[in-house]
């Protein structure tokens, strides 16, 4: 009977080693299967140069991360959800991140990601052919995002001046970007300055023909920015490596593939509301990019506070958010997976 006990202990020690070192030959195949990825909360915008940014999410798991992400109607809106901790990434204009960084909330700006993205557009029946021929119109903005700021920048060019008021020569009025085509189609507004791909789309549905493409001012292109917060930054920095790893891949990823890019953008973005022409010319006028630099950052700021846009009482000195480093080094050792 003991010999019997004996035996059996023997054949279950060879059995529990064997299944051990089964175990341990899996978990070094899958490292990363071993424990959760980390969660990234990404606060992001539906736009169609927005596309490279939202595409982040399906290839996060190879970079060991879950990214939730949350749209929200336009970037102004991200900075309650960052300041409530319920956001550790977002992607905005920059000028909402400046706004944002001015109420003391504690954010860095590690990246941008798209350029240019703006038409002013015109009603077919006016027959405006420049910014001067804006003068006793009404023209529609969203606040707080680049239409707005370069908008200003071509009226004070042209030199004339403009309120949310009557008296000046251009009367602005303020609302949501998909609002601004329904009130140039109902002619309630003359003009607007919009964001792609609702300015392409009131130009191929022939309710609005393009007046400029506003980028002909020191501004030049604007450049959204990728904002983290300092806590991820500072507490997280491999996650936010890897989320930076992350971000340059995907954007790699649609520059290289335009396809995928488009097919992405319309049918899981936009669920095919807007067409392939619709697209296309909104990315011609909307470049995917990785890269923003300290000077347009400073140099939007300085626009901001020359125009008072955001009214800020302490403008951010772009030196002392400004952190690329984790880019640079996503950039340099970038890798397709």
């Amino acid at each position: 009977m003991i010999r019997n006990h004996v035996r059996t202990f023997r054949i279950s020690s060879i059995l529990n080693t064997k299944a051990l070192a089964v175990a341990i030959a899996l978990a070094a195949q899958f490292p990363l299967s071993a424990h959760a990825a980390d969660l990234v909360r990404l606060g992001n915008l539906k736009f169609a140069h927005y596309g490279a940014v939202a595409y982040m999410k399906e290839i996060a798991p190879k970079y060991d991360l879950k990214i939730e992400e949350r749209v929200f109607a336009k970037g102004l809106d991200i900075v309650p959800a960052m300041i409530a901790g319920e956001i550790d990434v977002s992607a905005s204009a920059l000028e909402a991140a400046i706004t944002g960084r001015a109420t003391g909330l504690p954010v860095y700006l590690v990246g941008g990601f798209a350029k240019g993205g703006v038409q002013i557009v015109g009603r077919p029946d006016l027959n405006i052919k420049g910014i001067a021929d804006l003068k006793g119109k009404k023209v529609g903005v969203t606040r707080g995002g680049p239409q707005e700021i370069l908008l200003f920048a071509e009226l004070a060019k042209a030199k004339l001046t403009w309120s949310d008021k009557k008296g000046k020569d251009v009367q602005i009025l303020y609302m949501g970007y998909p609002d601004l085509n329904q009130a140039l189609l109902t002619k309630e507004i003359d003009a607007m300055s919009q964001s792609e791909p609702y300015s392409t789309q009131a130009i191929h549905k022939n309710y609005g023909v393009q007046i400029l493409k506003p980028y002909d001012t020191p501004l030049g292109e604007p450049v959204r920015a990728l904002v983290m917060t300092e806590k991820m930054y500072k507490e997280k920095p491999a996650v936010a490596q890897r989320f930076m790893d992350c971000f340059v891949a995907a954007t790699r990823a649609f520059l290289a593939d335009p396809k995928l890019a488009e097919k992405y953008v319309r049918e899981s973005m936009f669920k095919n509301q807007i067409t392939s022409e619709d697209y296309r010319d909104a990315i011609d006028n909307a470049i995917f990019t990785e890269d923003i630099s300290q000077s347009h950052v400073q140099l939007t700021t300085d626009y901001m506070v020359q125009f008072g846009v955001g009214r800020m009482a302490k403008p951010p000195a772009a030196k002392d958010w400004v952190k690329l480093d984790l880019l640079e080094k996503a950039k340099k050792s970038y890798a397709p997976r």
